[in-house]
């Protein structure tokens, strides 16, 4: 932990737009690479900053309880990728490369130079990729339920059959597969929380965006990790099981810890866990 100082927390905010919430919160927006307007929220200060990147069809309010644990002693950064909660959807180009850029803009504009990035879900493709663009800003990275196996292969015919119920019922559609990725024990209010959310996701961006995840996955995630030269840990659920051995042959310091119990979305469903894993994660890349 003697690692971890403090520091005052200044940024150049030029042409950028600010408002100030609070004492504790700043708002604030930039110009992604492609011209469209992205939010984030700035909370707290202290090295290394944590930059929170949500999952498909969600925002950075999932993120709201990691960033009250963590503000008191880091600086803590969640955006809304384009087309996502308070950020402009004016996009054609819905690929994790695209979402890569947002992140990149955020942390380049606030000039954060010690960067853990903390990615769930679809989050994790975008970290892995926003670190190859700014590897020399990035300390590490933290997965939530996320990269359970680079060398992951679906069959074309089944993302086609995919993607074409998403086209037919959105909706639908969505509400089946979120539904799937909780325990049969869940807090059914979360569930209906988390449902209600997903759904209302506009169509063009969710189905475009499972285009660019399926895309990434199969042809470019594996070449993107072996660019990886700082510490990888995820925070798993065990729903699913996490290959350990095949992730290291690509980043060969992945690492793994199990949430018992809970579904995909461990940052609403047992908060107070997660955080202590994280916050474990988190001492364990800062000392090295």
């Amino acid at each position: 932990m003697s690692k971890l100082l403090n520091r005052s927390f200044l940024c150049d905010i030029r042409q950028e737009k600010w408002a100030r919430d609070s004492e504790e919160s700043k708002m604030g927006e930039v110009t992604s690479a492609d011209g469209v307007s992205i939010h984030f929220q700035v909370r707290g200060q202290g090295e290394p900053s944590l930059v929170f990147i949500h999952g498909w069809s969600m925002d950075s309010s999932y993120w709201d309880k990691q960033l009250t644990y963590f503000e008191g002693k880091h600086t803590v950064v969640a955006l809304d990728l384009a087309g996502h909660g308070d950020s402009r959807i004016e996009r054609k180009d819905w690929t994790v490369k695209a979402y890569s850029k947002d992140v990149e803009a955020v942390v380049k504009m606030l000039d954060l130079g010690s960067v853990i990035l903390i990615g769930h879900s679809l989050g994790g493709l975008v970290m892995i990729e926003a670190a190859c663009r700014i590897p020399e800003r990035i300390k590490g990275l933290i997965g939530v339920d996320t990269l359970v196996d680079f060398e992951m292969s679906i069959p074309q015919d089944e993302i086609d059959g995919w993607l074409e119920a998403f086209r037919s019922d959105f909706v639908q559609s969505t509400e089946g597969y979120v539904r799937s990725l909780f325990p049969l024990n869940a807090d059914p209010d979360i569930v209906e929380r988390v449902v209600a959310d997903m759904t209302a996701a506009p169509p063009i961006v969710g189905i475009g965006t499972l285009q660019g995840f399926f895309d990434y996955y199969k042809y470019k995630l594996r070449r993107a990790a072996r660019q990886i030269k700082v510490p990888l840990i995820c925070i798993n659920s065990d729903m699913h099981p996490t290959e350990v051995d095949t992730n290291r042959k690509y980043i060969p310091s992945f690492k793994v810890k199990i949430m018992a119990g809970v579904g995909h979305f461990p940052m609403v469903e047992e908060p107070e866990t997660l955080n202590r894993l994280l916050d474990e994660a988190i001492c364990e890349i800062s000392l090295g």
